[in-house]
């Protein structure tokens, strides 16, 4: 991997194309190559994410969700592969059912937003719901394997839970949407 990684401006891709895991060559605007890089940009949100003021358990959580991610880029970069496993969904739905347990049954919708934490998890969901979608449409005119599709789904109910324990991490609650304010 050294030497492959010592070159980073290959001028490989300046005909539009770049090259997959498995030697081929796409289009840059392949959906394959548009779920790597919102798995991608998924994985530096998260990166900002841990840079905030968050519970250390958490911390080490995301950490791990990154190198899974990691391992999504690889497996969607090489058709046919597989890296994320149900072993890796059903830990997201041991954090799911984990941050849950403490937190109030949801009334009303939240908005996006309290702490500065709690908003870029927020933004982090977004992303991997982006992501999901293009996996999906990848699914449809490509084989590709259940658990990436999967794991994206729990990963983003996560990042959601993940905002409400943000919230009251720093002292503070959900942001209700108010559907009777003046408009």
């Amino acid at each position: 991997m050294g030497n492959r990684l010592s070159k980073i401006a290959t001028r490989t891709g300046d005909a539009g194309t770049t090259g997959l895991g498995d030697g081929s060559r796409v289009d840059k605007d392949a959906l394959r190559v548009h779920a790597m890089g919102d798995v991608d940009e998924l994985n530096s949100q998260i990166g900002v994410l841990i840079c905030e003021d968050i519970p250390a358990q958490m911390r080490h959580e995301l950490v791990s969700i990154q190198h899974d991610l990691f391992d999504m880029g690889g497996e969607l970069s090489i058709p046919g592969y597989t890296m994320i496993t149900e072993a890796q969904v059903t830990r997201l739905d041991s954090l799911l059912a984990f941050y849950n347990a403490d937190l109030p049954p949801l009334r009303d919708f939240i908005l996006p937003g309290g702490s500065r934490a709690a908003a870029i998890a927020n933004v982090c969901r977004t992303v991997c719901r982006r992501a999901e979608r293009v996996i999906v449409s990848v699914g449809k005119s490509e084989a590709i394997n259940d658990a990436p599709r999967q794991y994206m789904n729990r990963l983003s109910d996560l990042l959601f839970v993940l905002s409400r324990v943000l919230n009251r991490y720093a002292g503070g609650a959900d942001v209700i949407w108010e559907k009777e304010r003046q408009r």
